[in-house]
């Protein structure tokens, strides 16, 4: 079945239904956090903004963790081999992704000139590699355990 969401989601059948699974139960608890924010709008006064922030957040979360914790992503590794073979990739991958940021940071907005600004720059840049590391690193583990269990 073909729909404007298709290019969104994977070539793979089984990938493909469990995102589909992941996105519909997002979504519900989307609605769910919506009307609990038009509860809590009586109590809690904040602009719609954050609201709809907040709810945009929480399903990308639920999402993203359902599909990290589910370990369908890496469906070719089965053997210790392919296992660290792969985790050389993760750990390569966000270790361009930092230093591609920075660079391409620098172009665009020049050195910063306080050692505030280099801190907060380097800040994030740790903490975003770091989750995405850990987040690629659960799902290898996951899905290494899943692929092995089921040879």
């Amino acid at each position: 079945m073909k729909s404007w969401i298709t290019f969104l989601l994977p070539n793979d059948e089984y990938k493909e239904k469990r995102m589909l699974y992941f996105l519909s139960e997002g979504a519900i608890i989307l609605m769910l956090t919506l009307i609990g924010m038009i509860i809590m709008n009586n109590y809690l006064k904040l602009d719609a903004e954050t609201y709809l922030l907040l709810s945009i957040a929480v399903f990308l979360f639920y999402v993203s963790v359902r599909y990290t914790m589910s370990g369908i992503e890496y469906t070719d590794v089965s053997t210790e081999r392919s296992y660290r073979k792969e985790l050389k990739h993760i750990f390569i991958r966000t270790g361009s992704f930092v230093s591609i940021y920075i660079l391409v940071y620098l172009i665009f907005t020049g050195v910063p000139s306080h050692k505030n600004e280099w801190i907060d720059i380097i800040g994030l840049l740790v903490c975003v590699g770091l989750v995405w590391f850990i987040t690629s690193y659960i799902s290898l583990k996951r899905s290494y355990k899943k692929n092995k269990e089921l040879l």
